[in-house]
């Protein structure tokens, strides 16, 4: 391990001690958060910000959430090992590192070409087996479905029906609603026909949009 490696390694840890004082998160989410390098998922030249609890700057005039905000959404869904996880909004494709270091079997969305082909290569490198979709979040992924777990990286005016449908009986969905704030909404699939909803605070994410970005 070089002398940049173990910088990073400490400011990690920092990181981690960092969360573990704000919230009682689950201490696997916190250890995912130690291990995944997240100075190679931002944009360059601010490698030297990668551990500070903030939003970052990435590819596409997006961001990569802070790292608060990415522990309790992890948390909320209460991933176990081998839970099928459909992800809205891979981005730079940290939050899916999180997912798949947690032992989950990830399938991940996104509508820009430029952070889908940039996340398949961070994430290739890195060796997290996570299979990538350039597409429309709003219609999910129904090839795959039902999914145990579904987490939206971007704020929804509403929650897509086809999210819901997708989602397995006795399933865990987290997802930002809201115009402009978001509230994060935990939703449990309890029956066929039966859902429950909690909130869990209030959060800034980029809009979810329908279909897939243009490019100029």
């Amino acid at each position: 391990m070089n002398t940049e490696d173990i910088k990073y390694k400490i400011l990690r840890q920092h990181l981690v001690e960092q969360l573990r004082r704000r919230f009682n998160f689950d201490e696997r989410v916190l250890a995912a958060i130690g291990k995944i390098p997240r100075q190679l998922f931002i944009a360059n030249g601010l490698e030297h910000l990668a551990y500070e609890d903030r939003p970052l700057p990435i590819a596409a005039s997006q961001t990569i959430s802070q790292p608060y905000t990415v522990a309790m959404q992890t948390h909320l869904l209460e991933v176990k090992k081998w839970d099928k996880v459909l992800e809205i909004g891979t981005g730079c494709g940290y939050q899916a590192a999180v997912l798949a270091e947690l032992g989950a079997k990830v399938f991940s969305i996104e509508r820009q070409r430029e952070l889908y082909v940039q996340a398949q290569n961070i994430l290739w490198n890195l060796n997290y087996q996570v299979t990538l979709f350039f597409g429309d979040g709003y219609k999910g992924n129904s090839t795959f479905a039902p999914y145990q777990k579904i987490i939206v990286t971007c704020g929804a005016p509403t929650v897509p029906q086809a999210l819901l449908e997708q989602l397995a009986v006795g399933g865990r969905m987290v997802i930002p609603v809201g115009a402009n704030a978001q509230t994060m909404q935990l939703i449990e699939r309890l029956s066929e026909t039966e859902y429950r909803t909690t909130q869990h605070g209030s959060y800034n994410f980029v809009p979810m949009l329908e279909g897939t970005a243009t490019t100029k």
